[in-house]
């Protein structure tokens, strides 16, 4: 209930309350082993997922084997797969994977379309709260569009370094190098070398997931 409580779908919804909300969606507790896939491209879309622990990966695959990472979510009670819930009869354009072991709630379509007579008030405050979560999915959505319209590789870095929430000068990176260059759309070996430029030139120094922006003015200039 704890990890409900901070999930934005649950916001301003006492915990007697979201009890009454998962009961009459009747939604349920599911555990996929790394590797799992919760859904695959084509499918379609049945559930609003809440990650409980664990972590996911929304992917897409094209031809020749390369692969794009489009989002990660492994913070508990984050949500995904909710854009595509309201598309009328739209299959998913990509599909999802349990990058560790993972627990998620899964939350059937059909609670979104409909008030529940008993709990009016939790229900309607609960479909308030999914479209304040769409809106700010378009947003993040946006946001990945003109960083991936960005001509270089490295004003995407730069891009996605700036987007992350630091304190200061340091970044936290929540990807993998692997994760990262599937999220830029480009290889490992290419982001590496481009990373080790950037150090060389003394913008940026790299401790693992630690990034420190070093040169601040020069670094926005390639914004």
């Amino acid at each position: 209930m704890m990890v409900l409580s901070s999930c934005p779908l649950f916001w301003n919804i006492p915990p007697e309350g979201i009890t009454s909300c998962l009961q009459c969606s009747t939604g349920k507790i599911v555990t996929y082993q790394k590797g799992q896939i919760l859904f695959h491209n084509g499918d379609t879309p049945r559930y609003l997922y809440v990650l409980l622990e664990g972590s996911v990966e929304i992917c897409q695959d094209f031809s020749g084997g390369s692969r794009i990472i489009i989002n990660v979510f492994q913070r508990p009670g984050q949500l995904f797969g909710e854009v595509f819930l309201f598309f009328q009869d739209h299959p998913y354009p990509c599909y999802s994977i349990a990058s560790q072991n993972t627990t998620v709630l899964e939350i059937p379509k059909s609670f979104f379309y409909e008030t529940c007579g008993k709990n009016c008030n939790y229900h309607t405050q609960l479909i308030q709260n999914m479209l304040s979560i769409l809106a700010k999915k378009t947003y993040f959505l946006n946001r990945k569009v003109q960083l991936l319209s960005r001509p270089t590789l490295r004003q995407k870095i730069v891009s996605y370094l700036f987007q992350q929430e630091h304190s200061g000068q340091m970044v936290t990176l929540p990807l993998n190098r692997e994760q990262l260059a599937d999220y830029l759309g480009v290889t490992r070996p290419s982001l590496s070398r481009e990373l080790m430029k950037m150090q060389r030139e003394s913008l940026i120094a790299v401790k693992g997931r630690q990034v420190t922006l070093l040169q601040m003015d020069a670094l926005r200039q390639l914004l």
